[in-house]
């Protein structure tokens, strides 16, 4: 790790007294590795449980995460432990709410914990600004198998014209990245007075711009990977005073090494085991009745007994679904919340919503890949080939299989019955459906 800045050890000495010794020397160990196991597998590693969440996992070492199909397949994301507390507040306070929104939402760690403790009756949004990310978020929601997300690509305040629409707001404010600093050198080096107080002043700006957006009495979690008061508890604060909120308690679970100040919840390396990381729950106290959108969409829905009798599977539960072609994309959305999507798509800059099922080519209707990864998927409609680790990883390469004893048309790619993605049986050879911008380009 590089040199500390000084007034970073200041500012450090200050809020750890004579804790900071202790800090500064977990900064010199090596990074803690826990990733997060997706219910769509029966998948249970053999290490130590994140105390704080009950799919997390911490691993002993980290492994090439990348030439791991199972990544690839969604059975399980990387994420860091101490951002997985964010699941103790959603089952304190939200575990049935309605509409969520993930604000500043790639790569998409809180959006896919969020999509797996949420019910499949709420809608979440994960919405990400910058646009390159954005695509970073839709890959790793696809690839987890939900079908009750939309992804949008959208600055803070778009979200205006939904005015009290949502129940829960989760802003993982982009921030000065202290608590990275044992992982990720360059934010030792970007590290400044001036970057931090820069970030508290954007992190007001983001917030402001979005309330409008959460009901009145609605949740907000907010949280950051810093340690430092400016963008924590002055934030935090500033929300209760400026904005209209209160403080909401956490039940620790136990885990007395998490630090309890009067704005939040702290996570430092040196007491828990996982980087540093921030967060605070607040409710809205605004009693101001909200002027709610229709959920009235102003599209009309197109459909077609050609494309449904080319669909070469289906998902389960068919009663659950509307399913609507527009031009040649085909789009399964689930009943209940259909209204509500189709709406976003009118307002917002929406990249994925529901389970995109394809492209309709003529006769011939090509399956999407988010269709193949979706835990919606009804696998008994398919052909499965289940192919062995040197041939899933040239098949996530986007390299051509040749599988001579497997039947033509459509196949589904898997690992270990964990489906991947879509090939295309020719008998000579196999067409390679595995989205290019997915594909592995890290030499095996």
């Amino acid at each position: 790790m590089e040199q500390l800045p000084l007034p970073f050890i200041q500012t450090m000495q200050d809020l750890l007294g004579t804790d900071y010794l202790k800090f500064e020397q977990a900064l010199c160990d090596a990074p803690v590795v826990s990733v997060r196991v997706n219910d769509k597998v029966q998948l249970t590693p053999s290490d130590r449980q994140v105390p704080w969440c009950d799919k997390g996992y911490y691993l002993d070492r980290r492994p090439s995460f990348t030439l791991d199909p199972l990544l690839h397949g969604g059975a399980y994301y990387v994420q860091e432990a101490s951002s997985m507390f964010l699941v103790q507040a959603l089952q304190q306070y939200f575990s049935h709410a309605s509409r969520v929104l993930d604000l500043c939402a790639a790569p998409g760690g809180k959006s896919t914990l969020l999509a797996q403790y949420l019910p499949d009756s709420s809608l979440l949004v994960s919405n990400e600004i910058i646009r390159t990310r954005a695509n970073i978020l839709m890959e790793n929601v696809q690839k987890w198998g939900c079908s009750n997300v939309v992804v949008t690509n959208n600055r803070p305040e778009d979200f205006a014209v939904l005015e009290g629409w949502f129940d829960v707001l989760v802003v993982d404010a982009p921030c000065s990245g202290e608590g990275m600093f044992r992982k990720d050198a360059q934010a030792v080096s970007e590290w400044s007075p001036q970057n931090v107080d820069m970030c508290a002043s954007r992190q007001r700006d983001i917030l402001s711009a979005v309330w409008n957006a959460l009901k009145p009495g609605g949740v907000l979690v907010y949280s950051t990977c810093t340690y430092n008061r400016k963008e924590n508890e002055d934030n935090v604060q500033w929300v209760c005073r400026e904005l209209g909120a209160e403080r909401l308690p956490l039940d620790l679970q136990g885990n007395a090494d998490i630090t309890q100040t009067e704005g939040g919840y702290h996570f430092y390396p040196h007491k828990t085991c996982g980087e540093g990381f921030f967060l605070s729950v607040m409710k809205k106290l605004d009693a101001r009745p909200a002027e709610c959108l229709s959920g009235k969409s102003r599209k009309r829905d197109v459909r077609e007994q050609l494309w449904r009798e080319a669909m070469p599977f289906a998902l389960r539960n068919p009663d659950r679904w509307v399913m609507i072609r527009e031009n040649d994309r085909v789009n399964a959305y689930p009943a209940e919340l259909k209204e509500a999507m189709r709406l976003l798509e009118r307002e917002l800059r929406v990249l994925h919503a529901g389970v995109p099922l394809g492209l309709m080519k003529g006769k011939d209707f090509i399956p999407d890949a988010a269709a193949a990864l979706s835990k919606a998927l009804d696998k008994e409609t398919v052909t499965c080939v289940d192919l062995d680790r040197d041939k899933a990883i040239a098949y996530l390469k986007r390299e051509n299989l040749f599988l001579p004893d497997a039947p033509k048309g459509y196949l589904l790619a898997c690992y270990d019955g964990l489906p991947l993605g879509w090939l295309k049986n020719l008998g000579n050879r196999c067409n390679n459906l595995y989205p290019q911008e997915w594909r592995i380009r890290m030499k095996a």
